[in-house]
């Protein structure tokens, strides 16, 4: 019948600020690094980095223990250093031997209740002293300090269900061990107040037959002797070790009030080590609910930049989170299995009763009893599995290579029946993948040695496509599609140490709303999910008789419910294995009323415009009235749906639209500093029943504010006004602003400098200048509200704070500069185009994103934007298909004990219909044991998106030439590291596998990418716009942004072609981005993911400029030419079905510019051709020499 669904009570005063709200002072909290690497081989050690990792505080509301977060080195490595302490290295002063004083033993009781997100931990952890300095053959960085944000303190309102206050005196007691620095011999007492779990087996040997293992031993060797030349550094930025700790307080959330839990924050600084890097290894404790800074980002993280580490914010109106979806689902499974908690154990909150916790039967050192599974549960080592199939070695844990069974005498596990399926297990996968290694058969095409430096052509001629698992071919039709969950590496180390020398970063790339043609819906009353890890169920189950399933990801045998017995399609019983859930790797779940702790909300759209004078004369309201009305009935919603409008100069408009009225009315409040609503229940009203009122509306408004001379503009005061509105529903919030706000609460200050745009030393002002607008974001997502901003300016407004309403409210961004309808017609015209995509496109509102993953990885840094409610959970207030989210993880424990790992994402939304949904992806790849598996498994353009995350957020946390820097030690250390394993290499030579081919293109192009590139003119606000984009573009999208594509089209008679719809549509190959390729007799286009150039030769022939361009000649060609016309000739037919077919590959529809040499637009065109040298950067050749001369140190 359902579990007994509790009715929540919320105070009147929920969402506004709570009273002491205190607000910190900087953006970005200073990000704490990993410990400092010494040169020793304890370095790959589980327990020499402490394990855990955390996330800001202030971007984390989760019932928490006190944690002690070390702010090290300012620049370290991207993922982690090679084994300082090399075969054959000397250890010397600085490559000294760590002595067992260098650690510092610690340890703390941690809390939580099984099924409830609480289950009892007991963890300890070995603390590395951060003595030990690093050494880099790459750079040495001065050193930096950061600011830590001050004191925060959220506390709640008497009698809130959601919480209490916590300060630090009622943190628990911290102990303090001794740091050395060996260069200046100083000892720093350190507050430590958490003793973290150590993973086990992180140094486990690797399985390998004994014909390969001489071969992998001398691989080992070779990388190991290498990486004490060669150091790999990327990492946050870490503070001086003069600035003082500062702690940080926050409040918890509860379902109920009186439950209590402690939270701690005690940030130590460190030296910077000397050479940049974007990411460290990171420590992650075993426990999925971590204190808020448990995930705090090391190494190229970079502050609530990319992880909103935002302070907290109010707790969540709804019942829409994925952590809503698993916490319903935990409160129902509780109904019939028993826990227990320990009486300090905090109580449940809404999300989290949602949700979901994660393995509290597993993860738990000390955790208290779980009952017992329904079906027989073995040890780990002797798992049943079958998944319908007969029972071979088991997946889950082959040491060795297991051997293959022969399909016509298969074996079978005592004790068991089985059941025929139409595709093979991850069990039976597991036997023939156990034992695989890329080195035991001929080499593979992706592990082909490529002499970069030789060879010049290694773009290939179309897009470059993502890697393909190595996996059975019936499982590889199962897997989730790259478009919507995709991994740097398509073959997962065996160990934390294995991906550390590997020097590539771990992580996932996702795509979780994007628009599908085909997505099968669920909608049985009955949602199958693993009763401990809350995992769906999915492809990759195995089945081990028909009325029992084991997890993926925990491996918890569970009951098939009665009701999945029956399966729809086939209208057979009694094949649970046939379900649509077990065929398809993305579904999507209709959820009942256990997902919901209110009813799901209707659309709400409120618009806040600027009708200042700057916006009357750059002319947007036109378009924006004119696309509502043309949109008003497409508009996402049902019959609920309601909308609203608001207006600000110097005062702040809200507009009458009740029903029953002749016109709209207009209500003026001219007080910006005290703000109130002055018709609340008519200022947001049903469109249908409104609908002729806003049409006029939208009509009167574009010639209302015609003959304005306000200047000013209140945009803070307007968005407090939005808020108010929003906050009982929830909703999306559309802000347009034309300038630098000037009035009221938010109010801002010009900080750039014009004369400081081609500066290549300090790029200053990343960050927001005020917390005002980070703070609003985190109240409106705290009431379900997300801020989506539309910046139309001709000067410079500070974007950098303005973002921070998007960033953390999970909203969108659009830029756009210089704008004005008539003397910048290409961006009126991308205006009106996104505008149309904008207001129709899918909606999910009052969303939540949890993602699951294998026993052993952990989750360790999110980018995108949201707000991190958990260790692992996402709130998003509004989730869009255009939003692309990234992932950066780590080997916790070493995985011998499986062949196979799986990732799942879960995103829980309210569809603009009112049905709450939840959407499931998941991903299946192999485990292997050698460092050539690794490398032939690099997705090569999943790499480099998520160091573009990463470095994005270090350019903030640290400074842009940090970020550079730790982006060319990237490539230097794969490379590196690749080179050293194989044998007879000459030092002339650069060799990467072919999987890497294009790593250094790719990371030459990010260099030159606005956001990182320097020695250039560049607007702060372009800089950071390209930042944002980077953080929430999806990898198809953001991959054109960092590498054009450039297509010569001139000859698009003469090339291949593909029908698509009825259409055809020519396929011209790849041509380098450089001026090489360009030909005075030619025509090129370009593109650049939001905007299309057609670059047009001197010499052209002029039947092409006539047939498609519409002129008569080169000379005739107009300046700024944006369209093509439609001239029946095969050659226009061909061109525009080429440049439809580009765009419809794409949400927004980018701009057309035709550009010819005289045009001043040239330069933007040719600053794109990467492989050419500029007076500030590299040719590639030249960066190419550059890797290996910094390879040969």
């Amino acid at each position: 019948s359902g579990p007994v669904q509790s009715q929540m009570q919320f105070p009147s005063g929920y969402g506004s600020h709570p009273p002491n709200y205190g607000v910190p002072s900087g953006h970005y909290s200073q990000v704490p690094s990993k410990a400092a690497a010494s040169h020793l081989d304890n370095q790959y050690r589980a327990g020499y980095y402490p394990t855990y990792y955390s996330a800001p505080a202030q971007n984390v509301m989760t019932p928490s223990v006190g944690t002690n977060v070390l702010n090290t080195q300012q620049s370290q490595q991207l993922y982690n250093k090679a084994p300082p302490h090399t075969v054959g290295s000397a250890e010397g002063p600085i490559q000294g031997a760590i002595s067992s004083a260098s650690y510092l033993h610690t340890s703390a009781q941690q809390s939580y209740s099984a099924f409830g997100n609480h289950y009892s931990t007991s963890v300890s952890s070995s603390v590395a002293s951060q003595g030990f300095p690093l050494n880099s053959g790459h750079y040495t960085m001065p050193m930096v300090s950061s600011a830590m944000y001050p004191n925060v303190s959220y506390p709640a309102a008497a009698g809130s269900v959601y919480g209490q206050a916590f300060t630090s005196q009622s943190l628990p007691a911290v102990g303090q061990f001794k740091e050395t620095n060996t260069f200046s011999s100083q000892s720093t007492s350190v507050p430590h107040s958490v003793q973290q779990h150590v993973p086990v087996g992180c140094n486990s040997t690797l399985s390998t037959t004994s014909s390969v293992q001489s071969v992998q031993d001398n691989l080992s060797r070779n990388l190991t002797g290498l990486a004490a030349k060669v150091n790999n550094q990327i990492n946050t930025g870490g503070v001086d070790s003069s600035q003082p700790m500062h702690s940080v307080s926050q409040s918890v959330p509860f379902t109920k009030p009186g439950a209590g839990t402690s939270a701690s924050s005690a940030v130590m600084s460190s030296l910077r080590t000397p050479a940049p890097s974007l990411s460290s290894q990171p420590r992650s404790s075993p426990s999925v609910t971590q204190s808020p800074e448990s995930t705090l980002q090391e190494g190229m993280q970079y502050g609530g930049y990319v992880n909103n580490q935002a302070s907290s914010a109010p707790a969540p109106l709804s019942s829409s989170s994925d952590d809503e979806e698993e916490d319903e689902e935990d409160e129902e499974a509780a109904i019939d299995s028993s826990s227990t908690t320990s009486s300090a154990s905090p109580v449940l909150n809404n999300y989290d009763a949602l949700e979901g916790g994660g393995y509290p039967e597993t993860r738990s050192v000390t955790s208290s009893p779980v009952p017992a599974p329904s079906g027989p549960q073995t040890s780990k080592a002797s798992k049943p599995f079958g998944h319908g199939y007969p029972t071979l070695q088991p997946g889950y844990q082959n040491a060795a290579p297991p051997t293959p069974v022969q399909p016509g005498n298969p074996g079978r596990h005592p004790g068991f029946q089985h059941y025929p399926q139409k595709y093979p297990s991850v069990n039976q996968l597991s036997s023939s993948l156990g034992g695989l290694s890329l080195q035991h058969s001929q080499q593979p095409e992706s592990l082909r040695p490529v002499n970069l430096t030789q060879d010049r052509n290694i773009l290939p001629v179309s897009s470059v496509p993502a890697p393909v698992p190595n996996l059975n071919s019936d499982l590889r039709k199962l897997n989730c599609s790259p478009d919507s969950f995709r991994c740097t590496l398509t073959n997962i180390p065996q160990t934390q140490a294995l991906l550390n020398k590997a020097k590539l970063p771990l992580g996932l790339l996702l795509h979780p709303f994007r628009d599908l043609t085909q997505l099968p819906v669920i909608t049985s009353s009955t949602i199958v999910r693993c009763r401990s890890c809350r995992t769906y169920i999915n492809p990759f189950v195995s089945f081990i008789d028909q009325r029992r399933w084991k997890c993926n990801l925990c491996y918890r045998v569970n009951d098939v419910p009665e009701e999945f017995m029956y399966n729809p399609l086939t209208r057979s019983y009694g094949e649970p294995h046939k379900r649509p859930e077990v065929q398809n790797s993305t579904v999507e779940f209709i959820a009942s009323s256990d997902y919901m702790l209110r009813p799901p909300q209707p659309a709400v759209y409120l618009f806040v415009l600027d009708v200042s004078h700057n916006a009357v004369e750059a002319g947007y309201l036109t378009i924006v009235c004119q696309s509502l009305l043309e949109n008003l009935d497409k508009l996402p919603g049902d019959s609920r749906t309601r909308i609203g409008f608001i207006t600000f100069d110097s005062t702040v408009q809200f507009y009458n639209l009740q029903e029953g009225l002749s016109q709209p009315q207009m209500l003026i409040v001219s007080d910006i500093d005290d703000i109130f609503l002055p018709t609340p229940d008519s200022l947001l009203v049903n469109l249908h029943e409104s609908k002729e009122l806003i049409k006029d509306l939208l009509n009167a408004l574009p010639n209302m504010f015609t003959n304005t001379r306000e200047t000013h503009s209140a945009l803070g005061p307007a968005l407090q006004a939005a808020f108010k509105l929003m906050s009982p529903t929830g909703g999306r919030i559309s802000v347009f602003q034309t300038q630098l706000p000037s009035l009221g609460a938010g109010l801002l200050h010009s900080r750039e400098d014009p004369n400081q745009r081609s500066s290549t030393k300090v790029v200053q002002h990343l960050g927001p200048a005020t917390d005002f607008y980070k703070k609003l974001a985190l109240d409106c997502s705290g009431q379900q509200t997300a801020v989506d901003l539309f910046l139309l300016s001709s000067q410079y407004s500070d974007l950098a704070s303005l973002a921070c309403m998007s960033k953390y409210s999970a909203g969108c961004i659009y830029y756009y500069p210089s704008f004005h309808c008539t003397h910048n017609p290409a961006q009126a015209e991308k205006l009106q185009k996104d505008l149309k995509r904008y207001l129709t496109r899918k909606i999910g509102f009052e969303a939540v994103m949890r993602i699951r993953c294998t026993k052993g990885l952990s989750i360790h840094t999110f980018h995108g934007n949201f707000f991190v409610r958990s260790t692992d959970l996402l709130s998003l207030a509004n989730v869009n298909p255009d939003a692309g989210f990234a992932v950066q993880m780590s080997i916790e424990e070493s995985l011998t004990d499986t062949s196979l790992v799986c990732f799942q994402t879960a995103l829980l939304y309210t569809s603009s219909k009112g049905e709450r949904r939840i959407r499931v992806h998941t991903l299946c790849l192999p485990v292997v044991s050698s460092l050539a598996d690794v490398y032939a498994g690099a997705d090569v353009q999943a790499v480099v998106c998520l160091l573009a995350n990463m470095a994005v957020d270090r350019s903030v946390s640290s400074s842009l030439s940090d970020a550079r820097d730790a982006l060319v030690n990237a490539v230097v250390d794969s490379l590196a590291a690749y080179m050293s394993t194989a044998s007879n290499l000459q030092q002339s030579m650069l060799i990467a596998p072919n999987s890497l081919k294009l790593f250094p293109l790719y990371i030459l192009a990010l260099l030159k990418q606005k956001a990182f590139r320097t020695g250039m003119s560049t607007r702060l606000d372009d800089r950071v716009y390209a930042m944002c984009q980077m953080k929430s573009q999806p990898l198809v999208h953001l991959m054109k942004m960092i590498h054009p594509n450039l297509y010569r089209i001139d000859k698009l008679i003469d090339e291949s072609t593909i029908h698509v719809n009825d259409r055809v549509v020519p396929q011209p190959p790849l041509q380098k981005l450089s001026a090489e390729k360009l030909t005075r007799e030619g025509a090129f286009l370009m593109d650049c993911g939001s905007i299309f150039y057609i670059w047009i030769g001197k010499n052209c022939d002029n039947n092409f400029i006539k047939d498609v361009l519409g002129y008569p000649d080169y000379a005739s060609v107009p300046q700024k030419m944006t369209q093509l016309p439609e001239v029946d000739a095969l050659s226009s037919e061909r061109t525009r079905s080429f440049i439809s077919w580009l765009r419809d590959s794409r949400p927004l529809s980018p701009v057309l510019q035709v550009i010819k040499d005289e045009n001043p637009a040239k330069t933007d065109f040719f600053q794109h051709l990467i492989e050419d040298r500029t007076e500030a950067a590299f040719s590639y050749y030249e960066f190419l020499l550059n890797i290996q001369q910094q390879i040969c140190k």
